[in-house]
């Protein structure tokens, strides 16, 4: 119960929005802005400086799994481009977010994650995965991670 403490007393208070959240969404335009005034080459260049930063400022086992899990994607897809997407490591198509990776820290919460936007189109069924809670990443972790991204950008 106490997880949801402060959000009941923002919402008690009439504020929408964490300062977090708030930094998050000018984060977000922030990259908009940017993303509309350069050539494809150099979006991938700031993109990969700009997601190198963001993972250097991450805590100790955070940062060794985004370092993990950036190193995964450009393997596993080299089409992606990575840039960030609301302050965090994220990796796109055709100018659209495919997946992304949420450390704890940033929202102050249990489990980082990497999750899938729906241009990622993993369709299965009636069900498939959209993201994972990681506590750690394991080789058979990182696999499956792969698998998934290697369908998400095809």
């Amino acid at each position: 119960m106490a997880d949801t403490e402060p959000a009941r007393r923002r919402a008690v208070a009439g504020e929408a929005w964490s300062d977090v959240e708030k930094s998050a969404m000018r984060e977000a335009a922030r990259e908009r802005k940017r993303s509309t005034k350069l050539s494809p080459e150099e979006e991938r260049a700031a993109g990969e400086a700009e997601v190198q930063a963001k993972i250097a400022e991450m805590p100790g086992p955070e940062r060794d799994m985004a370092q993990r899990l950036h190193a995964m994607v450009a393997v596993t897809a080299p089409n992606l481009v990575p840039r960030t997407y609301y302050g965090m490591p994220a990796w796109a198509k055709d100018g659209k977010v495919i997946c992304f990776f949420q450390p704890a820290s940033k929202f102050k919460v249990r489990y980082s994650t990497f999750g899938f936007q729906p241009d990622a189109r993993l369709d299965d069924g009636t069900m498939w995965p959209a993201a994972f809670a990681l506590l750690g990443l394991s080789d058979a972790d990182e696999a499956t991670l792969a698998d998934l991204v290697r369908r998400a950008a095809g």
